[in-house]
């Protein structure tokens, strides 16, 4: 692969960066990679390591072999944090601590529409006989968005209920005729559909905006928790959606051609190398549609990222370049 200038500061390749949540990599002089990790704001978190070191001073010996950074952007931290896992999955660097790409666990929404127990569940496998959504990493968060869901679209209260749970669907003004319309608002909702999800997630702001006037501040930051919960949900995410077709997506800037592997729906491989634009291009158009874009950005970021002396100065100590 040919390089960038070798005197580069890391500062300035780190610069190249974006604010963008994704995952990055570092290599050593001999290319062998050393760590794997993902990030809310790519600039921030990978200057972080040529910063204070604070709880992680047992990364500096790691830093001090760093020839290499590269990164992949992501567009949502969901999905680097789903890239991370398949990564680490599928080859775990010396540096990474962590087993099995993390410890987030994966869940899956199932949709229940049926008189008797209508509403949302949380299971850990996809269930029999109703709507699934997913897989989601993060039980915690996955909770915290059902509850937010609960609030704003109560599905669990239109059926065919009695007792106390048939007078709290009275106080909401629900009732079973409106089953049919709830659901399938929900099921919007975790489908991704912008109006539906932009709708919720008003409605759940406007909770809390009122919480907070009313100076009810716990219930407040529990709205606040649950507004965050859904925007991890409901955020674009397509490295890992089991049941797709396996393919290779490519992308080309600048002499760089950049490879990642789906398999079973899985972003599990990331490679690039050196390639002249004529070669590629039998590359590029074997790209699916719908992975062109994603496969174009990152060779383009890539291309910015390359340099072999990412380690040959430190960086100030900047308490600003923390995640």
């Amino acid at each position: 692969m040919d390089d960038l200038d070798a005197r580069a500061e890391p500062r300035a390749v780190v610069r190249r960066l974006p604010l963008e949540p994704g995952v990055y990599r570092f290599r050593d002089a001999g290319g062998r990679v050393l760590y794997l990790g993902r990030a809310i704001s790519l600039r921030r978190r990978v200057a972080s390591y040529w910063g204070d070191l604070r709880d992680r001073r047992h990364l500096a010996p790691m830093v001090a072999r760093i020839a290499r950074l590269e990164a992949v952007a992501c567009d949502s931290p969901h999905e680097a944090a789903w890239l991370e896992r398949n990564l680490l999955r599928a080859r775990r660097p010396p540096w990474n601590r962590a087993p099995d790409g993390g410890q987030e666990v994966e869940v899956w929404i199932g949709l229940h529409e049926s008189a008797r127990s209508p509403g949302l569940t949380i299971s850990h496998q996809p269930a029999p006989g109703i709507r699934n959504f997913g897989p989601y990493l993060g039980g915690r968060q996955v909770r915290l968005a059902v509850s937010g869901l609960n609030r704003v679209l109560p599905l669990g209260y239109a059926g065919d209920l009695d007792g106390t749970r048939g007078d709290l669907a009275r106080v909401r003004g629900v009732t079973a005729a409106d089953r049919a319309q709830l659901a399938e608002r929900v099921a919007a909702v975790l489908d991704r559909v912008p109006e539906p999800v932009a709708s919720a997630r008003a409605a759940l702001c406007a909770r809390r905006d009122a919480a907070s006037g009313e100076l009810a501040f716990e219930l407040a930051g529990r709205l606040q928790a649950e507004v965050e919960a859904l925007d991890w949900v409901t955020g674009p995410q397509r490295v890992t959606r089991p049941g797709a077709d396996d393919c290779d997506a490519h992308g080309w800037a600048d002499g760089l051609l950049v490879r990642f592997e789906i398999r079973d729906g899985h972003l599990t491989g990331w490679t690039q190398r050196a390639c002249a634009g004529p070669a590629a291009r039998r590359y590029l158009d074997r790209t699916p549609a719908d992975w062109t874009g994603f496969a174009a950005r990152n060779a383009a970021l890539a291309a910015q990222l390359r340099c072999p002396a990412v380690a040959s100065q430190p960086l100030s100590h900047d308490r600003s370049n923390r995640t």
